[in-house]
């Protein structure tokens, strides 16, 4: 699976599917379409979960389905302001979680978020985003 020119660039893949499992690689606030980012952490942290999405839906999964995410970010204080945009995505799933603070890839990039999601038959509801 993949989502934009990273992948070929570098070599690897936005997701990974094992069995059950699905493996979302570190995905940034970059717009796909037009190969462009945000200076804003909460635009980086909305287009970053849009782009998950896309991934996960591509798997058979939503955000429903995560079990574990990471949180990657180069300034701690970025962090808190996220909390309500990642609040409102997640809803009522409570994946584990481990937030790292350490050097992106790209100057521009404040946000990267990696998810672990189990594909299942039962499917819990997710709110739709804002």
């Amino acid at each position: 699976m993949s989502g934009s020119t990273f992948e070929e660039e570098i070599g690897y893949a936005r997701a990974v599917v094992d069995g059950e499992w699905v493996h979302v690689s570190g995905t940034t606030g970059f717009d796909y379409a037009t190969m462009t980012i945000s200076a804003d952490v909460i635009e980086q942290v909305e287009q970053s979960l849009r782009n998950v999405e896309s991934a996960l839906a591509e798997a058979g999964c939503s955000f429903a389905d995560v079990v574990r995410v990471r949180y990657l970010l180069p300034d701690r204080a970025d962090f808190p302001p996220c909390w309500p945009t990642l609040r409102r995505r997640f809803g009522d799933v409570r994946p584990a979680a481990t937030m790292l603070v350490c050097g992106l890839s790209d100057p521009r990039m404040k946000f990267e978020i990696e998810v672990y999601a189990r594909r299942r038959a039962e499917r819990r509801p997710v709110p739709a985003a804002d």
